[in-house]
């Protein structure tokens, strides 16, 4: 059997930094693989950095509509949503097409591990691999894969700024069989360690049980970007786009901290 063709998407804002080094190891590592970097409206030459490297289309902000922007803009029978901070692990692929030889498979996602070392990343590392194994949970930097077919029928993700990749996956799981790779997504922790681990894992789960209650996905991506140490005054409820203005907190957050 001929192997499907695989189209990478990689989301990015405000990504300048890191965007060079990130397709060049794609192109490098999976040559075969179309991409394709979806701009969400970055302001600091991440675009002109990205277009000799890989196609860039646009989008308006927010992860979901970018994911699905670029899915549109690709060919491939795979869909690949690699972000950017994340380095991937080259035998991903090769395990991806073996998983997918098994016609019943519709996606999955790569085992996560932290650029950076803790106790406290450890534990969260194992928890989220063992949550996506037995409950199908995988979230975007565990570069999340999907056939094409099943993604167009399931209507892609939600136009939401917040859990898009979580309520994807319940969507997904129940269309099929998903797959946890042995090959590892290696996500970045600077959020983690800017706010505290601990802090920031109780911090998540909070915001998933807000979620799961059915509290607005625009005001969670708010409270989210202002971290665990600060609020939102009484009554703030910022529209859904764009996102950059949204944030009522007195600090911006991070370039290209998304995750």
């Amino acid at each position: 059997m001929t192997p499907p063709s695989v189209s990478i998407v990689v989301p990015v804002l405000d990504e300048a930094e890191r965007i060079e080094a990130t397709l060049g190891r794609i192109r490098r590592d999976f040559p075969g693989c179309e991409v394709v970097v979806v701009d969400g409206g970055s302001t600091d030459g991440t675009v002109a950095r990205a277009a000799p490297l890989a196609p860039v289309v646009h989008s308006r902000p927010g992860r979901g509509p970018q994911l699905n922007a670029g899915a549109a803009a690709t060919r491939g029978e795979v869909i690949w949503f690699v972000h950017a901070d994340t380095v991937i692990d080259p035998d991903a692929l090769p395990q991806m097409l073996a998983a997918l030889a098994d016609p019943a498979v519709v996606g999955g996602g790569l085992s996560i591990r932290f650029d950076h070392r803790s106790a406290a990343l450890g534990y969260l590392a194992w928890a989220s691999n063992h949550r996506a194994r037995r409950l199908g949970q995988i979230f975007g930097d565990q570069a999340m894969f999907v056939r094409r077919p099943v993604f167009d029928r399931l209507g892609g993700f939600a136009d939401i700024p917040l859990m898009e990749d979580l309520e994807f996956s319940r969507r997904l799981r129940r269309a099929g069989p998903l797959v946890l790779l042995d090959a590892t997504s290696t996500a970045s922790a600077r959020r983690f360690e800017r706010h505290g681990t601990w802090r920031m894992i109780a911090f998540m789960q909070y915001l998933k049980l807000r979620f799961a209650a059915g509290a607005d996905p625009h005001r969670l991506a708010a409270r989210y970007r202002c971290g665990p140490g600060l609020r939102l005054p009484v009554g703030a409820v910022p529209p859904p786009s764009p996102p950059a203005p949204l944030s009522p907190c007195p600090t911006s957050p991070t370039p290209g901290d998304r995750e």
